[in-house]
């Protein structure tokens, strides 16, 4: 397991786990993939969206568990990152097994 300890400021954070949601069903539509990009600058995307197709799911769990633990979330902070994750899971009308096993997991690592 490759797991790099490295800052992510809480923006990047936010969009590697959009990412990770958008594949939890494992298919990233387009849709989804454009709702990502319109949150973040096209260089810090791609960057991001390298590091992500390089990363098996535990991996990116991993990563995200260690990111959160670097950043202090208010409330507010929280609720706004759930409301996006729920978008993506979303986006395609299912809300299926893996989507919400995943926002389970994401959700006891957020609190």
């Amino acid at each position: 397991m490759k797991n790099e300890s490295k800052y992510w400021s809480k923006q990047e954070l936010k969009i590697y786990i959009l990412l990770l949601c958008a594949k939890a069903d494992s298919i990233e539509s387009d849709v989804e993939i454009n709702m990502i990009k319109s949150k973040i600058d096209i260089a810090t995307f791609d960057r991001l969206y390298d590091e992500f197709c390089c990363d098996d799911e535990d991996n990116c769990l991993d990563k995200i568990q260690s990111a959160i633990a670097q950043h202090e979330y208010s409330n507010k902070e929280i609720k706004g990152l759930r409301k996006e994750i729920h978008e993506i899971f979303l986006s395609d009308k299912k809300f299926d097994l893996k989507e919400r096993n995943l926002d389970r997991l994401l959700d006891s690592m957020l609190y």
